[in-house]
This record gives structure tokens, C-alpha cells and sequence, in this order.
């Protein structure tokens, strides 16, 4: 298959970034892109999103008043982030821009296109040590952003920062009720993916790959788990016929995981219809089945049938801090505001589920978030305000369990409370 055009593949990138400024997602903008030209695009838009604030600053630097266009605007975005990558392309990467531009806002902006990043060329590296000398250009990352990870970790805030800009590892899960690790590794090395061990179900490709090219994949041997992720199953510690409840459920990657360890008896939760439905065709996929309810964590007398529940897992909406090189467009989205309101929410959704624990059963609070506001402080204020709950070890002798981003795993907390008779 031929590669498609460059010119293609910018314009579809550009058609992401604009839409991230505008609110979406990236993948939600080129859902109806075609399949020739996605990946590439993705490839760009990414690369482009994870450079937050760097691009803006060199526009800054190139543009004398601010571009209000917004079009025009996420295609130089694009544009400079390749060049900077791919100064050998920087002849065809202006080119096919300018081209792009040509069909963009009537192409009355096309020659602004051109001597923006041409102006780029020749002050290239006087314009690449400038921004390396700015926090938010260098960092890629919000000014409020830096600022709470260095109030929060004064002595890792640089590699914080410094791995929310790098590709994700790819780490897959094994479905043990379908397949042992030896037999997944053997199929791994006869499809030529490298890959290593972490644990009893997790193995960590060497290169990622596109998940129809995982074996066993589509049979429902495994499935695409962060290990970070992972350890909600392992800490929630859920016997043969417990009754189990999985608040804000979807996609059901922990779902999933807690059945295929043990034979409880799972609801999974989920407020968003199109999210529950993904739950339902994961566990079709893998040969699991659980009762789905679709309904707010935050009102119980909408779906709890007055049962309760042994173990439950609350996998809080979050910042996404701790996923961000994952999901770069929420260094764009997010606003310091957000993470109040994050606050609210979860604080909100633990006290009304915390009725539903049967005495002597245990909760596990979990984010994606590295933001301590989220975690540790959002634990200790809901354990103050109920007396009947005590936090259990989450290894060793700790009372919570904060990942942070490293080339293993992306960024997660966790707290294990449990109902004191």
C-alpha cells in the first residue's frame, strides 16, 4: 500500500488539532477520516499536541499580531512541529503546507503560510534555543500545569513533565481463562513482536503495534491494559461469588480483569449509553459476562436494587493527569478549574456509594490523575467524614499506592478502604 500524501495527511491533522481547540478529540474528528491517511494524521496530531505551548510560542515569536484563525493557525502548529523533527522534509513539509493552505479560508491566508514558516527556516535555531529557554515551550506543558507539579513534587516535577511527553508503552493483558502466558508469548515470537514480562498476566510489547496485529487478540486471549491499571484487580482482591460493583465502568478493561480472575458476581456502572454498550462488546469479546446498568454513581435509588456489594472499585472521573501522553489534547482542554470540579464529583460519588458496601466489605478508589487534590487528600477528607471506614495497606506498609508515568506504566493512585462492622 502506497503512503498517502503529505499534503493529506497534514490536512487531516490540521482538521484534529483545530478540533481539539475548539473542544473534541482528535480521534472523534477523523473518526470518518479514511483508514489510508488516519494513522498518519494521528501520527502528526499527536506529535503536534504533546508540543502544548511550544508551537504558540514560536508563533509568537514569527506572527506580529495573533492569528485569529483558528484553521490556519493548527495547521502552522502542524507544520512546525514536523519541521522541527524533520529539518531534512523541510522543503517538501513548506510546500505541501502551503498547499493545504490554498484550500483553506479561500486561500487568502496561503502566503501568510508560506512566510511564516520559511521566516522559521532561517531562524531556526535562534527560535528553537528561545523556546527552549521558556518553561511552558521547553516543558510542553500549561503554565498551571508545571506550576501544581512542582508545588506537589519538587524533586520529580522535570521527569513528570519530562515523560508526559513521550510515546506510551503498550502493555497487554492476558486473558488466563483462555490462554497461559507461555502460550502468549510463543504466539508473540512467531509474530515477530519482542516483548517482556511483568507479571503473571502482564507482558510489555517491546515496539507497539496495531491491535489487529496481536495475536489471539480478536479471540479474546488478551486484551490492551496499561499495568498501571492493572493493579485495581489485584488490590480489590475479589473471591469466587462476591458481589461486585464497577462504578463508571467503560470502557470495562477492570471489568473485565476482576472476571477473569475470579467468579464474582459483577455489575458494571456506566452513566453514558455509547460508553456501556463498549463494556458489553468487550465482554462479548472476551467470553465474559456481568450485569450492565447505565446510571449515575451519584443516585443509587436510580439503579441499586438494595443489595450490597462486597467489593466495589471507583475509578473516579479524573484530570487524566497521569495518562496525558496518551491523550495529549488534555494538556489543551484541561483548565487549573477542572481539577476542582474533578474534586467535587468524586467526593461526591464516594459518599454515595459508600452505603452500598456490605460491612466488613472494601472499597478501592482509584484515578488516572498524579494531581494529590484527586488522591491522597480526596481519601483523607472522605475517611473524616465517615467513621466507619478504615484505609487498608496497599503493599507494604503504605496506605496508598501513587504511580507515576515511567517506561512501564502510566500514572494512577490508589486507596483501599474497608467497612468496619
Amino acid at each position: 500500500m502506497n503512503n498517502p500524501p503529505l499534503s493529506a495527511a497534514l490536512a487531516a491533522a490540521t482538521q484534529a488539532v483545530a478540533g481539539v481547540i475548539a473542544g473534541r478529540t482528535p480521534e472523534a474528528v477523523l473518526a470518518g477520516i479514511a483508514t489510508a491517511v488516519r494513522g498518519a494524521a494521528l501520527d502528526l496530531a499527536y506529535t503536534t499536541l504533546r508540543d502544548c505551548g511550544r508551537g504558540d510560542f514560536l508563533l509568537g515569536k514569527l506572527l506580529e499580531k495573533p492569528l485569529q484563525d483558528n484553521p490556519t493557525r493548527a495547521l502552522l502548529l502542524v507544520a512546525l512541529a514536523r519541521l522541527e523533527r524533520r529539518p531534512e522534509d523541510a522543503h517538501t513539509v513548506v510546500d505541501q503546507a502551503v498547499k493545504v493552505a490554498g484550500g483553506m479560508a479561500g486561500g487568502r491566508l496561503k502566503g501568510l503560510v508560506n512566510a511564516v514558516l520559511r521566516n522559521f527556516l532561517r531562524q531556526r535555531d535562534g527560535l528553537l534555543a528561545a523556546a527552549d529557554a521558556d518553561a511552558v515551550a521547553h516543558w510542553r506543558h500549561p503554565a498551571w500545569w508545571l506550576g501544581a507539579l512542582q508545588a506537589s513534587y519538587p524533586a520529580h516535577w522535570e521527569a513528570i513533565a519530562a515523560a508526559g511527553n513521550t510515546h506510551p508503552p503498550l502493555c497487554l493483558r492476558i486473558n488466563r481463562r483462555r490462554v497461559t502466558g507461555a502460550e502468549f508469548l510463543a504466539a508473540l515470537a512467531e509474530a515477530g513482536s519482542g516483548a517482556q514480562t511483568l507479571d503473571a498476566t502482564a507482558i510489555l510489547l517491546d515496539k507497539p503495534v496495531p491491535v489487529e496485529r496481536i495475536p489471539g487478540f480478536r479471540e479474546g486471549r488478551v486484551s490492551v491494559q496499561d499495568w498501571g491499571a492493572q493493579r485495581a484487580a489485584d488490590l480489590l482482591d475479589a473471591a469466587d461469588g462476591m458481589r461486585v460493583l464497577d462504578a463508571c465502568a467503560a470502557p470495562g478493561g477492570k471489568a473485565a480483569h476482576l472476571l477473569e480472575r475470579a467468579a464474582v458476581r459483577l455489575c458494571a456502572l456506566e452513566l453514558d449509553p455509547e460508553r456501556a454498550a463498549r463494556i458489553a462488546q468487550n465482554l462479548q469479546r472476551l467470553g465474559l459476562s456481568a450485569t450492565l446498568l447505565v446510571g449515575d454513581a451519584r443516585r443509587p435509588a436510580d439503579w441499586w436494587d438494595g443489595q450490597r456489594f462486597d467489593r466495589i472499585l471507583v475509578d473516579a472521573p479524573c484530570s487524566a493527569s497521569g495518562v496525558v501522553r496518551r491523550h495529549p489534547d488534555i494538556k489543551w482542554l484541561r483548565r487549573a478549574a477542572d481539577v476542582a470540579g474533578f474534586v467535587r464529583t468524586q467526593a461526591a460519588i464516594l459518599d454515595a456509594l459508600w452505603p452500598l458496601v456490605a460491612p466488613g466489605g472494601r472499597m478501592l478508589y482509584c484515578t488516572c490523575s498524579i494531581f494529590p487534590g484527586e488522591n491522597g487528600e480526596q481519601v483523607r477528607a472522605f475517611v473524616a467524614r465517615h467513621p466507619d471506614s478504615r484505609r487498608l495497606p496497599t503493599g507494604g506498609e503504605a496506605f496508598e499506592l501513587q504511580l507515576l508515568p515511567s517506561t512501564t506504566h502510566d500514572g494512577f493512585y490508589y486507596a483501599l478502604l474497608e467497612k468496619t462492622p
